[in-house]
């Protein structure tokens, strides 16, 4: 028979256990949606209600700003729009649907398209509004190209929006969210990306630390939450244009349009790294537009929700994924390439299909064009896993309208080389407002915030974790157990 003192301990380890493992895997259970599917009902509903009303209207009645896209409807038709530039947060749809991004917090004016010290940035860049610890809602002044030194570091409850302007964020490094939260990317153009760091760069008005090489993403998102980039042109970088990884997760990827580059997007950091289970994304209403060759996205892990895309082009294959992720596409057009050894849009990368059998791989009201086809794969397979979604998604047929605004607004849907010759010149400092009035004003003594939004400007206090709770419960009882055996038993316990 095991010692008395033995069996306590063992009891004592195994309260422990629980709030252990809770506490190891945090990022996965605080951030991650528990319901999945509820949140892909939720974008179809949207989706659906938006192409009904705009149906419905008649021609005489119908707004040119109602394209039954949820996002575009949600503020293009308001004629003030530019002066209520922070309804955009309140339209986000899917995973990343709750990112607020500067919402609340005052109106920062960019105008000044310098890089020149990412140490000590200048007021009045790009650099230095992002790295400020409140919220803030940051608008430009005039078209500008900013060509950075190295990476643009973001603090949270950021949003970036380019309406109104013509805004390029190029050169070294480009945009790197990490371990920051409620961010909103709008409206803007990141291109022409490239490696950098080993370099001293500040990430808050505080705090200046060594970076270490960056890889050339266009947009990096690293064990971040509540991110939303939507109506952005990506093109053109050395590695990927968006990439998530390390336990990113609730993240919205709308109305953009990708191009010109061979690695589009990685979704997880390898397949090992468990906290990745907990990613989820949603990819809707994108073009992927002339160029690309593979990663459109490429999956690991998580729950990626792709819905209402058009996928144009691809040398190698579209959706790619290891370590079993939940793939769910719906209502996409997938047009194949001529080569007849790429018509397959899905690819399971380096695994067996006797392993990836299993895996849950669903294509419903898809369009597969020029010989296209999806290999569905686990539930994916089952008619009756189709039958349990309570909404239907809209058909692929509808793409073209969903889609016609992808990209910066006023961007060519597909024309060739955006950016020819682009040297990464082409700067604009100290520029003034050319007719944006929805910028807002700046003046020569140095302030660049604007008006102050109604309401709280402070951000939210993170949710307090329950596990915490649970293990001091845990260990306070496991030690009163303990305490009453060693007064009431002969066994020295203590």
């Amino acid at each position: 028979m095991l010692p008395i003192t033995c069996i306590l301990l063992m009891c004592l380890l195994s309260s422990f256990s629980p709030p252990i493992e809770a506490l190891l895997n945090l990022t996965v259970l605080l951030h991650q949606h528990p319901h999945p599917e509820a949140i892909v009902h939720e974008l179809q509903r949207k989706v659906n209600v938006s192409l009904w009303r705009r149906q419905t209207l008649s021609k005489d009645q119908q707004p040119a700003c109602l394209t039954g896209n949820p996002i575009d409807d949600c503020w293009r038709c308001d004629p003030n729009w530019a002066a209520n530039r922070q309804k955009l947060a309140e339209c986000g749809v899917g995973f990343g649907k709750d990112a607020m991004g500067g919402k609340g917090g005052q109106i920062y004016v960019v105008t000044d398209s310098s890089d020149r010290d990412p140490a000590n940035p200048v007021p009045g860049t790009l650099r230095h509004a992002v790295i400020q610890d409140e919220p803030l809602w940051i608008v430009f002044a005039a078209d500008m190209t900013i060509n950075l030194k190295h990476e643009l570091i973001f603090n949270s409850f950021k949003t970036v929006d380019g309406r109104g302007a013509n805004v390029h964020v190029t050169g070294h490094g480009c945009i790197t969210l990490q371990y920051v939260s409620n961010v909103i990317i709008h409206n803007i153009h990141v291109h022409h990306c490239t490696p950098s760091g080993n370099t001293n760069i500040r990430a808050s008005p505080t705090h200046v630390g060594w970076r270490g090489r960056s890889d050339g993403d266009g947009i990096s998102i690293f064990g971040s939450r509540k991110i939303w980039i939507d109506h952005c042109s990506l093109s053109y970088c050395t590695d990927g244009l968006i990439d998530a990884i390390m336990g990113s997760t609730a993240i919205t990827i709308s109305n953009n349009h990708f191009a010109h580059h061979d690695e589009v997007m990685l979704l997880g950091h390898n397949d090992k790294y468990s906290p990745d289970r907990g990613m989820q994304v949603t990819i809707a209403f994108n073009h992927f537009g002339e160029g690309l060759v593979q990663r459109m996205p490429r999956c690991r892990l998580g729950y990626i929700h792709v819905v209402n895309n058009d996928f144009t082009q691809w040398q190698m294959y579209a959706i790619g994924g290891s370590a079993n992720p939940t793939i769910n596409s719906q209502g996409n057009r997938y047009t194949a390439p001529s080569d007849a050894d790429a018509k397959e849009v899905t690819k399971r990368v380096d695994t067996d299909d006797r392993e990836w059998s299993g895996w849950n791989w669903r294509t419903e009201g898809d369009i597969m064009v020029n010989g296209a086809f999806f290999v569905p794969s686990g539930a994916g397979l089952s008619a009756q896993y189709a039958e349990a979604t309570s909404v239907q998604p809209k058909s692929a047929v509808q793409i073209d309208q969903l889609t016609m605004y992808s990209g910066v607004f006023g961007d060519p849907r597909d024309n060739g080389d955006l950016y020819p010759g682009f040297n990464g010149g082409g700067s604009v400092t100290g520029a003034t407002s050319k007719g944006n009035s929805a910028a807002g004003s700046s003046s020569d003594d140095g302030d660049f915030f604007g008006m102050i939004f109604r309401g709280s400007s402070s951000r939210a206090a993170p949710p307090s974790s329950p596990s915490l709770s649970v293990a001091f419960v845990s260990t306070f009882l496991s030690l009163v157990i303990i305490l009453i055996l060693d007064a009431s038993t002969n066994h020295p316990i203590l």
